[in-house]
């Protein structure tokens, strides 16, 4: 993998990364305030399919070692 393509994945890895967090900090907001349940559940899946986008990120960028 070159340099140029494991900088953009890092890029992409971050910017998720952020994304992750705030999706975070808005559904907990969200239950503190008592919004509609099914609201929160949508943004609990999304937030779950950024968890699983951000691991493969991290595998794209960690090798596998075979010790």
């Amino acid at each position: 993998m070159s340099e140029q393509e494991q900088a953009e994945i890092r890029l992409e890895f971050a910017r998720l990364k952020q994304e992750h967090m705030d999706l975070d900090a808005a559904i907990n907001a969200m239950i503190a305030t008592g919004c509609d349940a099914l609201q929160i559940q949508r943004m609990k899946k999304k937030k779950l399919a950024m968890k699983d986008r951000l691991k493969a990120l991290e595998d794209k960028l960690i090798p596998d070692i075979i010790a």
